[in-house]
């Protein structure tokens, strides 16, 4: 499988473009009071999705031939990935089937469903539901799109790579989570061939973190679990395209608890005023974490999504320190 190269971001582009702007990139100053140093807040939670994935999808269903549009896509996902496809499809008419775990996040199904998507759900997590899509796109004919292994989705959302290097050349250190890869993948991609310095360090939830473990040890490991309150990083396994890429190119990982994820939607909403998913809040937390180690640089966090759901967002509010 050939690995996205800048020019397939640059030729993403134009694909995104016609339907989204470039989004934010914000300097708060209560961020940087708590996290003490100058730190940018890349709002990827301002697309229309709510989340970076739009990116990704624009980009793919594009560039589908007349087939794949006729019988359709089918993919898995916890939310985010699934509004870009479902998005991306309403728009070129293309039949979309999107296979969520049982008990996902309501909202981001109903999302889904408005977008024109037909939704079914399936097995106890994401990589359950995941293997049942895969069967039944061999069964019935659909292009399945991997939510990882696909180099269009990786150009598309690299697009917010360029809008970041484009924008602060000299960043030190971007923070960004990693569920399936796409978006750390975007950012080394664009980091390495730009020539920058910086550091890309991902973030992963302490019960979802598969491919921390897999990345610390060069052996891919497949988690037991998944159940951690950031859905968008909820998976128990690596991706073959973007585990080789990001073993070879990301700086560092850190994974934050429960609580720590849960403190940085709070830090989100108190010091931004954006309401972040646990995923989205992810790189302000970890950034926080190593706030020692950050002074006098330039960060870059990466707010990839803003779509928690209104009961995770009370309970997690009812526990404020």
């Amino acid at each position: 499988m050939q690995e996205p190269t800048l020019h397939d971001i640059y030729d993403a582009r134009p694909r995104v473009y016609r339907h989204l702007k470039p989004t934010p990139l914000l300097t708060h100053p209560l961020v940087v009071a708590e996290i003490g140093t100058r730190v940018l807040v890349k709002h990827e939670n301002h697309n229309p999705t709510g989340a970076f994935k739009i990116r990704g999808g624009l980009n793919l269903v594009a560039t589908l031939g007349a087939s794949d549009r006729s019988g359709g896509i089918a993919t898995a996902s916890t939310g985010n990935h699934g509004q870009s496809l479902a998005m991306a499809c309403g728009l070129q008419r293309v039949p979309c089937t999107i296979y969520v775990p049982v008990g996902n996040n309501p909202e981001k199904n109903a999302a889904m469903r408005a977008f024109g998507a037909t939704v079914i759900e399936h097995g106890v997590d994401f990589d359950e539901a995941r293997a049942r899509c895969e069967q039944d796109a061999r069964d019935r004919g659909y292009r399945y799109v991997h939510p990882a292994n696909e180099p269009l989705l990786v150009a598309g959302v690299g697009t917010y790579a360029l809008e970041i290097f484009e924008e602060v050349p000299r960043v030190d250190a971007v923070f960004v989570p990693i569920g399936g890869g796409s978006g750390a993948s975007g950012l080394v991609t664009v980091r390495s061939a730009l020539g920058s310095s910086a550091r890309i360090i991902g973030v992963q939830a302490e019960r979802a973190d598969a491919f921390a473990r897999s990345w610390r040890t060069g052996h891919r490991v497949v988690g037991e679990r998944a159940d951690t309150l950031a859905e968008g990083v909820a998976t128990r396994v690596t991706f073959d395209m973007t585990y080789d890429l990001l073993k070879r190119e990301l700086d560092d990982i850190v994974t934050l608890t429960e609580d720590e994820l849960a403190e940085g939607v709070r830090f989100a909403l108190r010091a931004t005023h954006n309401l972040a998913e646990g995923a989205g809040a992810a790189s302000l937390m970890a950034a926080w974490t190593r706030r020692r180690e950050l002074a006098g640089k330039t960060v870059v966090c990466v707010m990839s999504g803003g779509n928690i759901d209104t009961a995770l967002l009370a309970r997690i509010l009812g526990q404020q320190r």
